[in-house]
Formats: structure tokens, C-alpha cells, sequence
């Protein structure tokens, strides 16, 4: 049984049936992740400016080489993300291979360097519940690696087993890669605010 609009776009919608999907799925993520960010505010803005329970800067507290690096290294990611859906509509599929795998490894490179960070939080005794700021930290940071596995896995999918799918029906396959693309792009868009927001203000 075939499948409809898996390749050619809808005549309602004008994308693709996965497309679509991922965009409906990502609206759902903003919302996520705006209520968090939306908590965020609202604890600040509450938070006395003096005293003991100050509401702390962040550069104070957490590592920004550490953050602007792995900010760097996401967005690079982004790049290789394109350039690997790029390389398919070419129909350069060593290509797609060499990108895929630049991405899944500098993925994997951001949650190395984030479990260090992690790891010195927790050595200087700083816990969720430290304080609020320390719980509005590890929440959103947490959520976010949460979703960068997510987004490892799935392409790690599509770079080796799923791959397969490129012989058989290969403009398929170039879609898959760019849905998963859009949410890569997401996943890094969250981090280029979390950056600013957490790290800077």
C-alpha cells in the first residue's frame, strides 16, 4: 500500500505529509519550551535585586567559553545538517555520508562537553535545588540534551541503517533527511537562546 504525499506536496498544504507533521511538532515544542522561558521571566522578575536569594548573573556562575564553544559547535552542526541534505539533492551520496557523520559527531561533541559542565556544577555542590536559578538551569538545559539525543539517534538512523532507503526510493530519503534537518535546526535555535538568556543576562 502506497503511502500519498510523501514526496510531492499536498494540494492543501503545499508540503509534503512529513512536513507538515514535523511543523505541527515543532509548533508543539515552542509552546514547551516558551512556557519555560516564560517561568523563567517570571521567577526574575520576582527575584529581589539584593540580599541573600539576589537572583545571581550568570557569568558567574556558569562557564561562557564553555557555552559560547558549544554554541559554536552547534551551529556548525546546523551547516553540516544542510550540507548533508544538500549533497542528496545532488545525488551525492558519499557525500551525505561525510556531513551526516560531521553532525552526529559534533552532536555528540556538545553533550561530551556538557556532561563536563555538568559535572563541575555538581562538584561545586550546585544542585537543582541550590536555588531557583539552578533549578531553571538544569530543567531547560536538561530538556534541551534530552532533545539533542533525541535528534542523535535519529539521525544516526538515517545515516547507516536507514540510508538503505536511498536505493530504492531516494527522493524519499532526501525528505526524510530534511525533516530531520528542521528539527536539528530547532534543537540548535533553543540553545542560540538558552546562551544569552542563561549564560550573559
Amino acid at each position: 500500500m502506497n503511502i500519498p504525499f510523501t514526496t510531492n506536496p499536498r494540494p492543501d498544504t503545499g508540503v509534503y505529509n512529513a512536513k507538515l507533521g514535523i511543523w505541527l511538532f515543532l509548533a508543539s515544542e515552542v509552546m514547551l519550551f516558551g512556557a519555560l522561558f516564560s517561568s523563567y521571566i517570571l521567577i526574575r522578575v520576582g527575584a529581589p535585586e539584593v540580599g541573600e536569594n539576589a537572583w545571581p548573573l550568570g557569568s558567574d556562575i556558569l562557564s561562557v567559553p564553555v557555552a559560547f564553544t558549544n554554541t559554536m559547535v552547534l551551529i556548525t552542526s546546523s551547516i553540516t545538517m544542510v550540507m548533508a541534505w544538500a549533497s542528496l539533492a545532488m545525488k551525492k551520496f558519499d557525500k551525505y555520508k561525510m556531513f551526516m557523520g560531521i553532525t552526529i559527531a559534533l552532536g555528540l561533541t556538545f553533550l561530551v562537553i556538557k556532561g563536563f559542565e555538568y559535572n563541575s556544577k555538581f562538584e561545586h555542590h550546585l544542585f537543582p535545588s541550590t536555588s531557583n536559578f539552578m533549578a531553571i538551569y538544569f530543567t531547560i538545559t536538561g530538556l534541551h540534551v534530552l532533545h539533542v539525543i533525541g535528534g542523535l539517534i535519529v539521525n544516526f538512523y538515517l545515516w547507516i541503517p536507514g540510508a538503505k532507503m536511498w536505493e530504492s526510493d531516494p527522493e524519499r530519503f532526501t525528505n526524510r533527511i530534511e525533516v530531520a534537518g528542521l528539527y536539528w535546526h530547532f534543537v540548535d535555535l533553543v540553545w542560540i537562546f538558552l546562551f544569552p538568556v542563561l549564560y550573559l543576562l
